[in-house]
């Protein structure tokens, strides 16, 4: 099986303060409304949130015909407003496609918030897939900025 080591960083200037940005990470109602991937996912399995650090997160998505596609996540560092440190596994249905090490990190600017993704991991089988990882996660920054303009209505 091919490896593919891949580090990219994503950044997103959000109209909403660090406190109200965190909260869509760390509140379960928050992130289930923005993380949930593209139109036509079902979820395929209970999720579960634990959210501090030594907790895990599980989120099992896919379409409704097709695999499942599993988000196994342990978060180690945990700054309240400031920096989300956690490793994740992904899987395409049962077989594992990553294993990656994610930091988001909150810095005030102007009136909102500067959000930094940055991730390293190992993607296993189809090189592509570090691509593609970069490509959903800018995906999943935009649905933050989607919600947050949501709420705030």
């Amino acid at each position: 099986m091919t490896t593919t080591h891949g580090s990219f960083t994503v950044e997103r200037l959000l109209p909403a303060s660090p406190a109200r940005v965190f909260a869509c990470f760390a509140d379960d109602g928050e992130k289930r409304a923005w993380f949930q991937g593209p139109p036509g996912f079902v979820e395929k399995a209970p999720r579960s949130f634990d959210f501090r650090v030594g907790g895990e997160e599980f989120n099992s998505v896919g379409p409704a015909d097709g695999d499942a596609h599993v988000f196994r996540a342990r978060y180690y560092d945990i700054v309240d407003d400031e920096r989300i440190v956690y490793a994740y596994e992904m899987y395409a249905g049962d077989a594992r496609s990553s294993v990656s090490l994610a930091t988001i990190e909150l810095a005030p600017e102007g009136r909102g918030t500067r959000l930094t993704i940055t991730e390293s991991g190992v993607f296993f089988g189809d090189p592509a897939e570090a691509g593609w990882r970069q490509d959903g996660t800018e995906q999943l920054a935009d649905a933050i900025v989607a919600h947050l303009a949501t709420a705030a209505e």
